[in-house]
C-alpha cells in the first residue's frame, strides 16, 4: 500500500478543525497504509470523531473502522442538529467555568470543577452518562469517551448558544445552584434571614435555597443580567421547538 492516498473533503463547518493549510474545498491528501481505520484518518487530520455525523468513501457510507485501500474519495459530514441524547447532561472541561454556571441557570444538570484532569472528567462523564464539553480536542481524541463535544465560540454567552443549538435540552431556568448544581428548593424568608444583609431583610421576602450547599438566592438587582442570560437561551432553545 506504499503510495497509496486518499482525498479527504471536509464540512464546511469542521474545516476550522484542519491546519490552515488543509482548509481549501479541494480536500486534504493523506496517506494510507492498509491497516489504519478511518475514523483514525480523520482524526490524524484534526477533525475529532465527536464531531462527525457521517462518512462516505467514493459515496458509500462507511463506519469509522473502515480500513481505506487508496484512491478513495472521503466526505466527512458534520454531526446533524439537533444531536439526540437521551439524558441530556453535562459535563464540562477545567476551563469552560462560565458556560457551567450559564448551563446551571437555565436549569441544566451541569457537573464542573476547577480542578479535575483530563481521566476524572473521562471516568465522570462514562460513569454518570454526561456529555464532556470542552474546547481540548486532546480529550475528544479519546476512544473511551462515551460522548462529547466540541463547544465553538470563545465567551460564554456564544458558548451557550452553541450547547442549546447542538443538544436542544429542555429548560428550566433557575432551578438549580448555579455554584454546586443542587436542585433549588422555595424557603420562608424566616427560615434564611439571619444570612441576609439588613438591606435584603427590608427589601425582598421570596427565596430558593440549594438542597446541597445552602447557598440562598432571591430576585435581586443583579438579576437584571441573569435575567437577560435565561431570556436569550429560551429563545435560542425555542428555535428547535417545531
Amino acid at each position: 500500500m506504499s503510495g497509496a492516498e486518499l482525498r479527504v473533503c471536509v464540512a464546511d463547518d469542521l474545516r476550522f478543525f484542519l491546519a490552515v493549510r488543509n482548509r481549501g474545498a479541494s480536500g486534504v491528501r493523506v496517506a494510507v497504509d492498509g491497516t489504519s481505520s478511518l475514523g483514525h484518518v480523520v482524526q490524524s487530520i484534526g477533525v475529532p470523531l465527536t464531531e462527525v455525523g457521517g462518512l462516505e468513501a467514493d459515496g458509500q457510507t462507511v463506519p469509522d473502522t473502515y480500513r481505506p485501500r487508496g484512491g478513495e474519495l472521503v466526505r466527512v459530514h458534520e454531526v446533524r442538529r439537533p444531536q439526540r441524547v437521551a439524558d441530556v447532561r453535562f459535563v464540562l472541561d477545567v476551563h469552560l467555568g462560565a458556560l457551567a454556571r450559564r448551563l446551571r441557570l437555565v436549569g441544566l444538570d451541569t457537573a464542573y470543577r476547577n480542578d479535575m484532569d483530563d481521566d476524572a472528567l473521562i471516568t465522570q462523564a462514562n460513569g454518570q452518562g454526561r456529555v464532556l464539553l470542552t474546547q481540548d480536542r486532546g480529550l475528544l481524541f479519546r476512544r473511551s469517551l462515551w460522548c462529547g463535544a466540541f463547544v465553538r465560540g470563545s465567551r460564554p454567552d456564544a458558548q451557550l448558544a452553541d450547547v442549546l443549538h447542538r443538544f436542544a435540552p429542555t429548560l428550566a431556568p433557575w432551578t438549580r445552584c448555579m455554584a454546586c448544581n443542587g436542585e433549588l428548593e422555595p424557603v420562608s424568608k424566616d427560615e434564611v434571614v439571619h444570612l441576609l444583609q439588613p438591606g435584603t431583610r427590608r427589601t425582598y421576602d421570596a427565596f430558593v435555597r440549594c438542597r446541597e450547599c445552602g447557598q440562598v438566592y432571591w430576585h435581586g438587582a443583579h438579576h437584571g443580567r441573569l435575567d437577560a442570560i435565561v431570556t436569550s437561551a429560551t429563545r435560542t432553545a425555542g428555535t428547535w421547538m417545531c
